[in-house]
């Protein structure tokens, strides 16, 4: 551990630690050159020692740095100091989506779809730079309070091996977001990332986990072996088309999976249209369990060159035991027979039969029906039901991209999905008062096009008896039936309703602030002093009652400020105290 006050590099100021994990510490620290917060994670001390795992450990690290996106925590530094390895990141202030899921369960529908939404792009990303995550759970995901989220742990995640599973520390937290493919001890690819988002996805929406085991390598088997559950026998809710992208994420077989995450945000996109309301359950184009018949190797036996020649010797046993006759020549007679004919069916016959893979044709500029005249004439078929997408750089009426994405090959007789522009023509807001801020702010970013969407808390009424959800449109600006451009500001209000502490320490409250937030609420509050020269006079050092805890009304709260330390400190002390008891008593008695 490092203590508080030490400086890495003589540049980073710890200030304290925010987390611990089997790989890293994570401290919150201060960049005294630049004068920002930042979060250093600092390699174990038992893994420094392993040359070879530090050597991967910096080299993914700068590979991750290159990453910018807003839904990635942007990598600032990586170095080494007197034997130290550290990564220097943003801090990010908030929780990660596993304290989410924890404290609330299942997230509404909504709300985990704009949680996938962002978790999808900035994944994309990461692919279109060649990194693969190979270790998204919620515990590497964080949720900024205004429901922004920002994905981490790329560096380490990328310098991790397959024998991950045999470490006690990490294993519980990433084995049960492991695909099929690396349980076996085969290697990661895109597809793996994708099977994880539809296991986190499975997760936001019912707040459970679909694998469960006593320990790692029976729940690496289930991922193998066993369905996933299906999340509309638990809320019947969730339409199918929701469902589908689960499956088709969780696929078994890769084949089955989507090719690219684009395909599965823009999925995520249209999953709650009303042409896909009616949408039938997802059929897979090829087996799911096609290694059924072989023994399943997992986590040591893939490493383990013994349990390899025991099965040699148990094969060739018989065969030793078998007579050195003229069956010997029988047998081989029908083996022989036996491999021709499976070649023929397994080599020769595909050949005649396989349907060829072609490459989608780049129709972005052109007509719908010019594209669709293009595609078909490709050996593909179009879908009826062509999308509509805000872009600014295509003319209005114009083809912006397809689904699959231009430039992927797919089998002839595929269906490709037209996205034609809207251009930069100005939208009529509709009357959004009553609705879910977080559906209507997702549906105008991203699929009109609109960047500049605030939400913003209004203070209700003290006549004001109507009762409103948190996440309720109560007010908007501008009015419904004004158009707005892409750049123009459309300000969303929700109710400023609080029903829960805030973090009084982070979020820099003053006295005043606190006791009127108290007298407001009901609760009976003690202010204590602590003096001390570390913090400046009057900041608040601690609250009794975390940030997010339920409001009750008469609860008692302590809160530890600082004071000066100097002679004269134990007078005010004492005389702060004896204050607070006297309003303390007062409030109790008005009570």
């Amino acid at each position: 551990m490092i203590a508080k006050g030490q400086k890495i590099n003589d540049r980073y100021e710890i200030i304290k630690s925010i987390g611990e994990g089997g790989m890293a510490n994570v401290y919150l620290g201060h960049d005294i050159i630049l004068d920002r917060d930042v979060a250093i994670k600092v390699l174990r001390g038992d893994l420094a020692g392993d040359e070879k795992f530090v050597r991967r450990f910096q080299r993914e690290a700068l590979s991750a740095s290159s990453l910018s996106h807003p839904n990635i925590v942007e990598m600032y530094d990586v170095g080494e100091d007197n034997g130290t390895y550290y990564i220097v990141m943003e801090y990010v202030p908030g929780q990660t989506l596993k304290q989410v899921i924890k404290k609330r369960g299942g997230l509404s529908l909504s709300e985990a779809i704009d949680v996938m939404l962002q978790i999808t792009d900035g994944i994309k990303e990461a692919h279109d730079e060649y990194i693969i995550h190979r270790d998204l759970k919620p515990q590497n995901i964080l949720i900024k309070d205004n429901g922004e989220i920002k994905i981490t742990d790329f560096g380490i995640a990328m310098a991790l091996n397959s024998t991950q599973l045999t470490q006690t520390n990490s294993v519980m937290g990433s084995v049960h977001y492991l695909p099929p493919e690396q349980a076996s001890g085969k290697g990661a690819t895109i597809k793996s990332d994708i099977y994880s988002m539809g296991i986190l996805f499975y997760e936001l929406l019912t707040g459970n986990l679909p694998f469960k085991g006593d320990n790692a390598v029976e729940i690496a088997l289930k991922h193998m072996k066993s369905d996933i559950p299906s999340v509309r026998e638990q809320n019947d809710s969730i339409p199918q088309s929701v469902e589908n992208i689960i499956l088709k994420a969780t696929a078994k077989n890769p084949k089955n999976r989507y090719e690219t995450v684009e395909e599965m945000h823009n999925d995520l996109l249209t999953c709650l249209n009303e042409d896909r309301k009616d949408e039938s359950k997802i059929e897979f184009s090829y087996p799911e369990h096609e290694n059924d018949d072989k023994k399943p190797v997992v986590l040591e036996e893939a490493n383990n060159p013994e349990n390899t020649v025991k099965e040699l010797d148990d094969d060739l046993g018989d065969f030793k035991e078998e007579k050195k006759n003229t069956w010997i020549w029988v047998l081989s007679g029908i083996f022989i027979c036996i491999m021709l004919v499976l070649v023929g069916i397994f080599v020769v016959y595909p050949l005649f039969t396989d349907v060829p893979d072609i490459i989608i044709p780049d129709v972005t500029g052109m007509s719908v029906s010019k594209a669709e005249e293009t595609l078909r004439t490709a050996g593909f078929e179009v879908a009826m039901q062509v999308e509509s997408v805000s872009d600014e750089s295509i003319e209005k009426g114009l083809v912006v991209k397809t689904s699959p994405a231009i430039g992927l090959k797919r089998k002839k007789g595929s269906t490709i999905t037209l996205y034609e522009s809207l251009g930069t023509a100005e939208i009529e807001l509709e009357d959004y008062t009553g609705k879910n801020y977080i559906e209507v702010k997702t549906t105008l970013e991203k699929q009109y096009g609109l960047e500049n969407v605030i939400i913003e808390k209004l203070k209700l009424e003290e006549d004001d008896d109507k009762e409103y959800d948190k996440q309720e449109i109560i007010k908007q600006e501008p009015d419904a039936g004004t158009k707005v451009a892409k750049g123009d500001k459309v300000t969303l209000y929700i109710p400023d309703i609080v029903d829960e502490y805030p973090n009084f320490v982070e979020e820099a409250w003053s006295l005043e602030e606190i006791q009127n937030f108290c007298d407001e609420y009901g609760i009976v509050v003690t202010f204590t002093a602590k003096p001390t020269n570390e913090y400046q006079e009057n900041t608040i050092i601690s609250q009794s009652r975390s940030a997010g805890t339920t409001i009750v009304k008469g609860a008692n709260l302590t809160v530890v400020y600082a004071v000066k330390y100097e002679e004269s400190t134990n007078d005010k002390k004492e005389e702060k105290t004896t204050s607070d008891d006297k309003k303390e008593e007062k409030t109790k008695n008005e009570d």
